[in-house]
């Protein structure tokens, strides 16, 4: 049988005994899974059609502490719930934890509304946006990730500090290297092909012990479905084996840091290209690449959530630094890949600790804004943009993003000032609690000698 799973297949694999336990979940601002196991048969009496969670969900941070100062919910509102819609579209086995099937849902309010900042109803949005002009949206996302002989328990103990990668020296495309922990890397393939998240292929990345694993592109929602299953499975196979992985987006300064590139197209809706014409591209396409360019800035946040996320942006590492576009060029912040049918933008801005939802809704927001606009795409850059000064530049820190974040009239018009005032929130209380932490570098450096 298929990974993917209907309620009737459920049933009869609950009947049988082959599914005992349903995960029933939803994705938080950070992008995890967030959710309860629930037994097969009290998922098919009950929780197929909603289960309730405490609205302070999406309003944590990544150490699950009730942030204050969220309109949405706070300790004044008394922490009510809110109500997650199971879609049972997104319903699969996960081979790899025995009995187990996984749905997501949609966060609702008690009327059945969809919460306009939850990250699975932004994406929706702006594809429904699209969807009114007749287009639909193929998007596949590239993790990279680091692979470490470490337990996640031992890597804890260690402070984080003197971990073992499994590798020792750069390894990209190297069959030998990776051949080494193929155990893992084969779960994590046949795991998410036999889970309906069709993979195309993996390798060694450039930092030791580096993998990326890329997945079968798919309309944009189900894609970004996928990539946070996918993500959360990679940890929970690599716990299996005893290792540890970290999608981090530099979890170490000498060494490269973890991207998540970001394709995208347009398709009709007879599900032909839009992003071609004849032997070129389309006017479409040369708009909706113009609207990434005029909001790269605005949507940096959304790309790069974390105060270390900027740490990745690093002058010939990879990692963009600029906001301009080339045919095939990796100093780009916008790569344009491929012709006729298969042409498609490559966002390479993000990092591997990026919301999938967010980052979609944003690029499409941006790519939107162009077309609505009519914007004229500007000449195509051409040679090394790391080298360029008169090129307008990523957001290097935290800080910058959030300011480019507030004064967008675009990305507040494509969300809603609500939506951005939450997200605007999150980011400051990041940066907040960072800018108060007394880190490592700051003992060495200035323990004596200050």
């Amino acid at each position: 049988m298929s990974g993917r799973l209907d309620k009737a297949q459920l049933e009869t694999l609950v009947a049988s005994g082959e599914i005992d336990t349903v995960v029933a979940a939803f994705t938080d601002m950070q992008g995890r899974l967030i959710g309860k196991r629930v037994t097969g048969r009290f998922f098919l009496d009950a929780v197929h059609e909603e289960w309730h969670a405490c609205n302070y969900l999406l309003t944590v941070d990544m150490e699950m502490e009730p942030v204050p100062g969220f309109k949405a919910a706070s300790w004044e509102k008394g922490y009510g719930d809110f109500v997650i819609r199971p879609d049972l579209g997104t319903m699969r086995r996960i081979p790899w934890l025995p009995g187990t099937a996984l749905v997501l849902g949609d966060v609702c309010d008690h009327h059945g509304e969809e919460l306009p900042f939850s990250p699975r109803s932004m994406l929706k949005r702006q594809l429904a946006r699209l969807k009114e002009r007749g287009w639909t949206v193929k998007m596949a996302s590239e993790l990279e990730f680091y692979v470490f002989d470490d337990s996640y328990a031992a890597a804890k103990e260690k402070g984080y500090r003197e971990l073992k990668t499994a590798g020792w020296y750069i390894e990209d495309y190297h069959v030998l290297e990776t051949t080494k922990r193929e155990p893992l890397m084969r779960a994590i393939r046949n795991g998410m092909d036999a889970a309906a998240i069709p993979v195309q292929e993996s390798k060694g990345e450039w930092g030791p012990g580096q993998e990326e694993l890329n997945l079968v592109y798919a309309e944009a929602l189900e894609m970004a479905d996928r990539h946070v299953i996918y993500k959360n499975g990679v940890k929970e196979i690599a716990w299996l084996q005893g290792k540890a992985v970290s999608f981090m987006a530099k979890w170490r300064a000498d060494l490269a840091g973890n991207s998540c590139h970001i394709h995208g197209s347009l398709w009709d809706a007879d599900d032909r290209p839009a992003f071609s014409e004849g032997k070129g591209e389309s006017e479409l396409f040369r708009q909706f690449l113009a609207g990434l360019l005029a909001t790269g800035g605005d949507m940096t946040y959304f790309l790069a959530p974390y105060v270390n996320s900027y740490k990745r942006f690093v002058v010939g590492s990879f990692a963009p630094t600029n906001l301009v576009w080339s045919r095939d060029n990796r100093t780009s912040g916008f790569r344009v890949l491929g012709h006729g049918p298969s042409t498609r933008i490559e966002c390479r801005v993000g990092g591997a600790d990026v919301n999938p939802y967010l980052a979609f809704a944003a690029f499409l927001a941006g790519g939107l804004h162009g077309i609505e606009s009519g914007l004229a795409l500007e000449p195509e850059f051409r040679g090394d943009a790391y080298r360029s000064a008169d090129v307008p530049s990523v957001p290097r820190t935290l800080h910058q993003a959030l300011d480019r974040l507030e004064r967008s009239e675009i990305l507040r018009a494509a969300f809603g000032d609500e939506v951005i005032e939450h997200y605007l929130h999150a980011g400051r209380w990041e940066q907040t609690v960072y800018d108060k932490a007394v880190t490592d570098w700051e003992l060495v450096r200035y323990f004596e000698r200050a």
